[in-house]
């Protein structure tokens, strides 16, 4: 026999992982995980329970927090929180000290968190605890350096936290550490399947001396989550289910709580003919069956060029059946356990109620008991299908095969989610120029599930909203220092003058590129304070905006124009603008019945010579990440932003939210003013008279109680901003749950908000991961 086909033969042979200490650790808690609240464990009861998922054995009692118990754990992180943001070199040796200790705890964490998961102990060991660390490390540097680099920024307050049970540790240094970092206090409640590693966690911030009430950890299930989101917090961050992410938005909706969310996703793995098929093999392991397909951002749907397909199927379905499945303290195995018997239920249901394609099953060893299901490949499916549209969170690949570059990327967006995006291709010019047009978050070339704190992580669509990771994350944890005050509600002049000119001069709508009647019919008139009529203004409606949308729509190029030419356009307004400078003073000062137009005028042109220098500074910057290769963290457009104006500024208050979309390559639709519209009715004219592309910029007129909740409610906008004085942020907020849009609005109050909140809103960050290198 040859070395060859000694080495054929050889079997792994078993490298267990001993978990003695790990269940002696549990048993001298009291075999109970409860409640830490104020620096202390609370009463433990054993109102739920904590299994193995490999082997079916109860591993500890859980506590199930009520909303008295949640309303204690707030009231602590209230009373600390002033206290912990006044000091922030304090807070970064905070952070280090915890790093520090978790590596000193680090192999029990790795065993617990394989004990209550599921997932085998070399992920657990290798990826999970060293980048849970190394969140914890970034975050003592940002803590160290926020008051010098982010002096106009301050903490949010007290931030309750929502983890799911796939990564538990992880998830939890994603959500604390950047809060901790930027002096806010947290109440963070793990998932009720995998609550372990979060009391060692709540261990190492006593001994690291994290003050009493900064961190808090209340277990239990979702009702317990529940009452957090309706607690006193001031901003919720929740990792999870699309479902439960859209009851969240609707519960929080005009409460004035931040929201950040990072949902499910349906990633493509994308694989181009010229690509190292074999290394694109050992990507797609790592892609779908890494922790058992049950990752957000695992990449479910394979997308292979027709040319190799039988091919890159016939490697794939061999590397498959190599796969070792079994018990997950085995250093040997590859795939563990499914995490409990509900979502092995559900995986399993999925794939049998499917009726497309042909399904591969991986040729494993399966294990007789526990929670398993095997590495399953399904082929042939069509891009409507079942498996293709719905997240399974299992180890399940579906997949399907593309000739063209172009249909790739309609594959790959053909979609309601957008976290993450995988291409694989030897060719760098196809790899960056196909990232920028996926519908994605965060798109990796030639590997797969890179993670680090430096570069921002989170997704578009129904993924959710907000970045978790660098600068971006850290934003998400902090607001303006700047004095609110409680927004009044700005009425319109009332009068009888019935007006002199005996032609109708009634101001249109402006609608991709044209004036347009409004759809209903119907206008109001616009008068002085001494009640002298100025002018009539149409009154939008919905199918309005329904036009609106689809012309903005239809003007998507824009997003693909360099920053230079949206400068010159923007330069263009300004010019034109300024020529009638005179004449659109005296217009607000008629409207407002005051003397500050002239003035507002100029604060208009400045906005826009300011949006216009920024159109190709505002860019992305290459992460400082581990690894031999670059994640770069673009600024993308939105998309289309629905804004309704703020109305004490008739012009101004047109102008920001306008120049800033069009510098960040967005379309807008703008709700002007609504007492004093005659400002955007007459810059109807500025716009037509300066090269602004049609469908970019579109102005409605009408009541902004009326045309918010069907703004907000449009799948085909993706977001809505508000600085109207009208109530209207709350049903803002919760008609955008159909598509999960972004939305910015004030609450009912009013702040200074800078240019760079503005050029903020109006981006979305996506982090391309390009390693390189032989």
């Amino acid at each position: 026999m040859s070395i060859s086909e000694r080495l054929d033969k050889m079997d792994y042979g078993p490298a267990p992982e001993s978990s003695a200490e790990a269940l002696e650790w549990i048993e001298s808690r009291g075999g109970i995980a409860g409640h830490f609240i104020d620096g202390k464990f609370g009463i433990l009861r054993d109102d739920l329970e904590l299994r193995n998922p490999a082997t079916g054995a109860r591993l500890a009692g859980l506590t199930k927090g009520t909303a008295d118990e949640v309303a204690s754990a707030v009231k602590a992180a209230r009373r600390a929180q002033s206290k912990w943001a006044k000091d922030a070199p304090a807070r970064a040796r905070a952070l280090y000290a915890i790093a520090r200790l978790m590596q000193k705890h680090a192999r029990l964490l790795a065993v617990l968190e394989t004990l209550d998961n599921g997932k085998p102990i070399r992920e657990s060991r290798d990826i999970d605890v060293p980048l849970a660390i190394r969140h914890f490390y970034y975050h003592a540097g940002m803590a160290q350096l926020m008051d010098d680099e982010m002096p106009d920024r301050e903490a949010l307050g007290v931030c309750g936290q929502i983890v799911p049970w796939n990564f538990p540790l992880l998830m939890l240094a994603w959500k604390i550490a950047p809060a901790l970092a930027m002096g806010n206090t947290v109440v963070l409640k793990p998932a009720e399947y995998t609550t372990l590693s979060a009391m060692v966690f709540a261990e190492i911030c006593v001994e690291a001396g994290v003050p009493a009430g900064v961190v808090n950890i209340v277990t239990g299930d979702g009702e317990t989550g529940q009452h957090i989101v309706d607690a006193d917090v001031d901003k919720i961050a929740f990792t999870g289910s699309t479902a439960v992410g859209r009851r969240i938005r609707e519960a929080t909706a005009g409460s004035g709580k931040a929201l950040t969310l990072e949902l499910g996703g349906k990633s493509p793995y994308i694989v181009f003919d010229d690509a190292d098929l074999d290394s694109a093999v050992e990507g797609l392991v790592d892609a779908i069956w890494f922790n058992q397909g049950q990752v957000c951002c695992a990449g479910s749907r394979l997308l292979v060029q027709e040319s190799v397909s039988d091919r890159f199927y016939a490697k794939l379905k061999r590397r498959m059946d190599g796969l070792r499945i079994g018990d997950p303290l085995d250093k040997c195995i590859d795939v563990g356990a499914i995490v409990d018997p509900v979502q092995l239920a559900q995986i399993t249901k999925m794939v049998n109620d499917n009726t497309e394609g042909e399904t591969y099953h991986a040729a494993c060893n399966m294990p007789e008991r526990g929670c398993f299901y095997p590495p399953t490949l399904i082929t042939g499916l069509s891009p409507s299908a079942t498996l293709m549209q719905e997240e399974i969170f299992g180890p399940v690949l579906c997949a399907t095969t593309f000739r063209t570059p172009a249909e790739a990327v309609q594959l790959a967006n053909n979609t309601r989610y957008g976290l993450a995006a995988t291409v694989w291709t030897e060719n760098v010019n196809l790899a960056l120029d196909i990232a920028p047009k996926l519908v994605a978050g965060v798109v990796w070339v030639n590997a797969t599930n890179l993670f680090d704190a430096a570069a921002p992580f989170g997704g578009a669509r129904e993924s959710g909203f907000g970045r978790e990771g660098g600068l971006e994350g850290l934003m998400a944890y902090t607001k303006p220092k700047a004095a609110t005050k409680a927004l009044e509600q700005i009425e319109a002049f009332t009068g009888n003058d019935a007006g002199s000119d005996p032609i109708d001069r009634t101001a249109k709508l402006y609608i991709g590129g044209k004036q347009a009647r409004p759809d209903g019919g119907y206008s109001k008139a616009v008068y002085s304070k001494k009640g002298k009529k100025l002018g009539d203004v149409s009154l939008a409606n919905r199918k309005d905006i329904r036009n609106a949308v689809e012309a903005a729509q239809a003007a998507s190029a824009w997003g693909k124009t360099t920053g230079h030419l949206r400068a010159q356009i923007l330069y263009y307004l300004a010019e034109n603008l300024s020529a009638r400078a005179s004449e659109f003073g005296k217009r607000i000062d008629l409207m407002t019945g005051k003397t500050g137009g002239k003035a507002e005028v100029e604060a208009s042109l400045n906005a826009l010579f300011t949006y216009a220098a920024w159109a190709d500074k505002w860019d992305g910057a290459a992460r400082g990440v581990p690894i031999k290769g670059i994640a770069l963290a673009m600024k993308e457009p939105v998309g289309v932003i629905g804004a309704l104006c703020a109305d004490d500024l008739p012009l101004l208050g047109l102008i920001k939210p306008m120049g800033a979309s069009m510098a960040m390559g967005n379309r807008c639709i703008l709700a002007a003013s609504e007492p004093f519209p005659l400002a955007a009715t007459d810059f109807i004219q500025i716009l037509e008279t300066s090269d602004v592309p049609s469908g970019v910029v579109n102005i409605l007129t009408g009541r902004h109680t009326e045309l918010a909740p069907h703004m907000a409610a449009h799948n085909d906008v993706d977001a809505v901003w508000s600085q109207s004085s009208s109530n209207v942020s709350a049903v803002i907020e919760a008609k955008s749950v159909g598509n999960l849009k972004r939305t910015w609005v004030n609450n009912g109050q009013t702040t200074q908000i800078n240019t760079r909140d503005y050029l903020n809103a109006a981006t979305e960050t996506k982090t391309v991961w390009v390693p390189y290198g032989e």
